[in-house]
């Protein structure tokens, strides 16, 4: 099995202009066979904290979860780990609006016929949608944040929006906020009720 840390950061370094050597090195050592390319941490906490509920263990399976630091990236990141690099399957999630990146990507890459999955909006607006909002305020709550979450409705620039779309918004007003909660929303959901890109991408490792 790869330390999936260490080949993580190695992708990183190479993507950021390094030399591929070590992930290569990795990649053969450890058995990694999938990439899966997420815009952020926040989706990675997602991704992970499904997995573990359904009793799965990625790195053994020989599956990066790679957070890439923005869905711009996703180009290069495919190019280095895909049929043109690594020679790795990929997949990934993306919100609507970066599905051009992703699709444009994977093919320059040698990809186009791997596949990946697509929020309506963004993840944290699939989960919320999925749990609701009364549950996801108890959520907030429960985790100490009920204060902060109030200050914010409170705001001129929030009172005209529904709920939901509040929520979405709270979720990334604090540096780490969005990760945690990628966690916690997930770890709420009903088995039935998991968002159906999100599920998608799991049943597919």
């Amino acid at each position: 099995m790869a330390d999936m840390g260490m080949f993580r950061d190695a992708v990183t370094a190479w993507a950021a202009g390094g030399t591929g050597e070590t992930a290569y090195e990795l990649a053969g050592q450890g058995g990694v066979r999938t990439a899966v390319l997420l815009e952020g941490r926040s989706d990675a906490a997602a991704v992970d904290a499904l997995a573990a509920r359904r009793g799965r263990n990625l790195a053994a399976e020989g599956v990066c979860v790679l957070p890439m630091g923005g869905a711009m990236s996703v180009g290069r990141f495919a190019g280095l780990l895909g049929p043109s690099g690594l020679g790795l399957r990929l997949t990934g999630l993306c919100d609507e609006a970066e599905r051009g990146y992703y699709a444009r990507g994977f093919e320059r890459a040698g990809a186009a016929g791997q596949e990946f999955f697509v929020c309506a909006a963004d993840l944290e607006d699939e989960l919320i949608r999925a749990l609701g909002a009364p549950r996801v305020e108890e959520l907030i709550r429960a985790e100490g944040d009920l204060r902060a979450l109030t200050t914010f409705v409170g705001q001129p620039a929030q009172r005209d929006r529904t709920a939901e779309p509040r929520l979405r918004r709270f979720l990334g007003t604090k540096k780490g906020r969005k990760i945690h909660y990628g966690r916690v929303l997930v770890e709420a959901l009903d088995p039935d009720r998991v968002p159906a890109p999100l599920d998608a991408l799991l049943r597919g490792l």
